[in-house]
C-alpha cells in the first residue's frame, strides 16, 4: 500500500447509514470498505480491455442425463487446457450436477470460452465472475506515468 491520503466525502444520510450497516455486518471499517468499493470499480473498468489478464470462475448447472453434455463440456475444457486451471464437479441430486471451473487468460479469451461452455445445449443455469489479475494500484500507477505532463 502506498502513502495514505485523507479526503472528505458528502453523502445523503440514508446512503451513509446503509453503508455503515453494511460495514458492521461485514465487520470492516468504513475506510476499508470504501477502498474495496473503489478497487472493484477500477477493476471492472479494466475488464473493458480485452487484453487485460483475468482470473475467473465459471459455474454451470446441468442435467447429467442430457445425452452427451458432460462429454462435450470436457472436450471444450481440454481444447482450452491452457485457460482451465481447475474444475470441480458436484452431484446435486439424481439428475443435476454443478461444475465450477477456475479460468485464467485475457478478458477476451476467458469470456469467449465461458460463453462457449455456458451456451452448450443442456446447461440449465450458469454464472461467470471475472476479476483482473493485475492489481488496480499498479495499473493506475502505470497509467498515470504514461500521461506525464498532461496533468
Amino acid at each position: 500500500m502506498g502513502d495514505l491520503a485523507r479526503f472528505g466525502v458528502s453523502l445523503e444520510q440514508d446512503l451513509l447509514e446503509a453503508f455503515d450497516s453494511l460495514c458492521t455486518r461485514r465487520g470492516v471499517k468504513r475506510s476499508e470498505a470504501l477502498r474495496q468499493c473503489i478497487r472493484r470499480e477500477l477493476s471492472w473498468e479494466m475488464l473493458a480491455d480485452p487484453k487485460v489478464p483475468v482470473a475467473g470462475v465459471l459455474t454451470l448447472m446441468f442435467d447429467h442425463h442430457d445425452s452427451d453434455l458432460p462429454g462435450r463440456l470436457t472436450s471444450l475444457q481440454h481444447e482450452a487446457h491452457d485457460m482451465v486451471i481447475a474444475t470441480m464437479h458436484v452431484h446435486l441430486d439424481e439428475h443435476r450436477c454443478l461444475e465450477t471451473m477456475a479460468l485464467r487468460g485475457t478478458a477476451e479469451e476467458v469470456s469467449q470460452l465461458a460463453d462457449r461452455l455456458r451456451s452448450s445445449r443442456g446447461v440449465l443455469q450458469s454464472s461467470c465472475s471475472l476479476t483482473t489479475i493485475d492489481s488496480v494500484e499498479s495499473h493506475g500507477h502505470a497509467h498515470h506515468h504514461s500521461h506525464k505532463g498532461q496533468d
